[in-house]
């Protein structure tokens, strides 16, 4: 009865975190395509991508922060700590879209002609996810209390 809506909600911020890794974040139409991705800036040549910087650090923290979020699937026995973990993981998500908008301006032709792909938009998507999976810890809190009081 306990651990429904919360788990698909922790999948889905999960899922969203890890397309977040393949999906371009920023391209930039100049002299030549330059395209940002989380692993790193890839300008393209006539049709062939060639990675030209790639950016480990930005890279590890993403797939730090998709491992906290599947992981804190499996905290549904104690739902206190798994929302104290999932405020911690929207502060994180916050941080790294504050980390990544500075990495754009590294972007070759500036960040002034370049268009923003769907990898940009998703930290806000994975954020709302958790905070619904925030209200369904919160309603199975109430369901509880509400039961024990019956006994």
């Amino acid at each position: 009865m306990i651990q429904r809506i919360q788990t698909i909600w922790l999948l889905l911020a999960t899922i969203v975190l890890i397309l977040m890794l393949f999906l371009p974040i920023a391209t930039n139409l100049g002299v030549q395509e330059s395209t940002v991705y989380i692993k790193g800036i890839q300008q393209s040549y006539s049709g062939d991508g060639l990675l030209v910087k790639t950016n480990i650090p930005i890279l590890s923290t993403a797939i730090l922060i998709t491992l906290i979020c599947f992981i804190n699937i499996f905290n549904f026995k104690r739902r206190s700590l798994q929302k104290k973990i999932i405020i911690f993981t929207i502060v994180a998500i916050i941080g790294f879209a504050v980390w990544c908008s500075i990495y754009l301006k590294q972007l070759p032709g500036g960040i002034e002609g370049a268009s923003f792909g769907v990898g940009a938009y998703l930290p806000a998507v994975a954020i709302l996810f958790l905070v619904l999976a925030i209200f369904g810890i919160n309603n199975d809190e109430r369901l509880i209390r509400s039961a024990e009081r019956l006994r």
